[in-house]
């Protein structure tokens, strides 16, 4: 089998999971046997381009005629099984999709974000979730706001080429959706159930898991999206020491709260950014993984890290993360408010939750208020043994790297054949 995977890589300045996961993913398919053709591009090349590339740039996420060229070489070369697509923005161009169609290659794409609808591909503006844009033939709303990049521009850039788009990304022809919040997202914008996949991610085996050890762990960008300051809120409606320790990693435009918050109490500590042994460290130094996610996070990778550790999570009951947990409760459609969200998480059979708190098999679930988060982290203190075991179950039976690469290898064997 031949695969052609395509992603425009992010800056390497800025952290990316997305990068990550997609050369984990190459390096994955590889150990299987499929012989892997990377189409990369990286947006760290924009500074060192001619001044004739440069000035197709404005262009390029909806067209990119350089990408186009080379992918129709690689193509007629090598005559591939699939083209797999990452991010195409904004070096590569949706187009490639049409292309590869061109040759008669079918496609498949793993949806990172919502970004067929939302120029900024959060679902998030000002502090809130925002889907303004979601119906429309032009996001205007986005141009408005100028969401993509903080340019009206840039912002006007995008949204037209998701118009421009809309009929190039409905004829995919098979979408991999990380989580069923993400299925749900695909389903809204007119993807036929036969062309869903939901497969997530995975993360090596770290192992078999440590003892658990004690307190939280926070582990994500400082950003308002991120909800680290809702962490702080809750975190702060209990005395000093009565949950243990809070460790916060990661670094962003809200680190001083962070800093601050370790000044002021020491069951607050701040870890920084951290390397690979720095992440397992902390892990097994805690007993339960926090995703304070204040928009409908798509998979916060630190979930799974934590469930292959045999950590459980507690998480705000948004986009993906009441799925990575296990939570018996019904999807919320993205933009559903907390009352309403609150009042929709259902425990599963177990253990009496107080309301409000959604149990799932490897975690707890509760609207992105501080009330509510203050009222489980106790709760998650108190039960995190029972459910470590099945923390590290979960993982094994649906974030294996053995198990996710077979699943990706039956999307490939399952497509259409080329046209």
């Amino acid at each position: 089998m031949r695969i052609v995977v395509a992603h425009n890589r992010y800056r390497e300045a800025q952290p990316s999971g997305e990068n990550t996961i997609v050369d984990s993913e190459i390096a994955q398919l590889t150990a299987a046997g499929v012989e892997v053709l990377p189409f990369i591009r990286s947006s760290d090349e924009i500074p060192s381009m001619s001044k004739a590339a440069k000035a197709l740039l404005p262009i390029s996420p909806i067209w990119a005629p350089r990408a186009q060229q080379d992918l129709s070489r690689l193509l007629t070369e090598h005559r591939p099984d699939a083209l797999h697509l990452h991010n195409p923005y904004p070096l590569i161009s949706p187009w490639v999709v049409r292309t590869a169609h061109k040759h008669g290659v079918p496609v498949v794409q793993t949806v990172h974000n919502y970004r067929q609808v939302c120029s900024s591909g959060i679902y998030f503006r000002d502090g809130v979730i925002c889907q303004d844009c979601k119906g429309r033939a032009l996001g205007i709303p986005a141009i408005k706001h100028r969401c993509y990049r903080d340019s009206a521009a840039q912002s006007a850039l995008m949204a037209t080429t998701l118009a421009v788009h809309r009929g190039t990304w409905r004829s995919v022809d098979r979408y991999v959706a990380l989580t069923t919040a993400i299925a749900d997202h695909l389903r809204e914008y007119g993807i036929p159930d036969d062309r869903i996949v939901v497969k997530p991610n995975a993360v090596p085996d770290p192992g078999r898991p440590a003892p658990l050890g004690d307190g939280f762990l926070y582990m994500a960008r400082l950003s308002p999206e991120k909800g680290v300051d809702l962490l702080l809120d809750a975190w702060r409606r209990h005395p000093v020491g009565a949950l243990g320790t809070l460790r916060v990693a990661g670094d962003g435009e809200l680190r001083p709260l962070v800093e601050a918050a370790a000044a002021e109490r020491p069951d607050v500590v701040y870890l920084g950014q951290l390397d690979r042994a720095g992440v397992r460290a902390a892990v097994e130094a805690s007993a339960v993984v926090i995703a304070a996610s204040m928009w409908h996070d798509v998979l916060p990778t630190v979930i799974i890290e934590a469930l292959a550790s045999g950590r459980p999570v507690l998480g705000t009951a948004l986009g993906g993360i009441p799925y990575l947990v296990g939570a018996d409760a019904p999807h919320e459609p993205a933009g559903t408010g907390p009352a309403e969200i609150a009042s929709a998480v259902v425990g599963r059979d177990g253990p009496a939750m107080p309301a409000g708190i959604g149990l799932g098999e490897a975690g707890w679930v509760v609207a992105p208020e501080p009330a509510a988060l203050a009222a489980a982290l106790p709760v998650a203190r108190a039960n995190a043994s029972e459910l470590a075991p099945a923390a590290r179950a979960r993982y094994e039976r649906t974030f294996h790297p053995d198990v996710v690469t077979k699943q990706l290898i039956n999307i490939y064997a399952g497509l259409p054949r080329p046209r």
